[in-house]
């Protein structure tokens, strides 16, 4: 966790302990997260047949540019018919964005879909659909449960399309053997 006790700008790795097949090997990158909510965005589980270039064309979205052949996720199980963009910071939207960490931003109004069409895209984005929510103390519960490991995401983890194996890398990243994971938490 950060000094503040909040884990905004990390990332959480589901255990074999979550016990929700929503969350099966889930990466959720956490966006905002205080004493009342927390939310994220899942980075590992694409929307089956819906591409970037359907979705747009779907929204009536026109490109100025071909736009790449990237999935669209499945940010999580709340608004999932809301579009959420995980972005670097060279774009921004004054009261739309907000800045997560460092080089990660998130925007969800259609300014972000518009630059992504546009001649001057984000360097890197993904779209996803839905986000991922806490209520007061519940992911806090979670963590105390070890259905969650915590990691320092890794910008390639956030955005490549390396999906079938973005949970066991994450793992690694963190030191952890996925073969070593158990389904069963316990108590000392």
């Amino acid at each position: 966790m950060a000094a503040d006790g909040y884990l905004t700008g990390k990332l959480l790795i589901a255990s074999p302990a979550i016990g929700d097949p929503r969350f099966d090997r889930a990466l959720i990158y956490i966006c905002d997260h205080d004493d009342e909510h927390a939310m994220g965005i899942a980075i590992n589980n694409p929307v089956e047949d819906l591409r970037l270039p359907t979705l747009f064309e779907q929204l009536g979205i026109e490109s100025d540019i071909r736009l790449p052949d990237q999935a669209v996720l499945k940010g999580g199980p709340v608004d999932g018919d809301r579009g959420f963009v995980l972005h670097t910071p060279d774009f921004a939207h004054e009261n739309a964005t907000l800045r997560v960490s460092g080089n990660i931003c998130l925007t969800a109004t259609r300014d972000v879909l518009d630059a992504m069409a546009s001649d001057h895209p984000p360097q890197k984005a993904v779209l996803a659909l839905g986000y991922a929510g806490w209520g007061p103390g519940q992911l806090e519960d979670e963590l105390q449960a070890s259905v969650w490991l915590v990691a320092d995401p890794e910008e390639a983890l956030i955005f490549d399309d390396h999906f079938d194996d973005k949970w066991e890398r994450a793992l690694h990243q963190i030191g952890v053997n996925p073969a070593h994971l158990s389904a069963v938490s316990g108590h000392a």
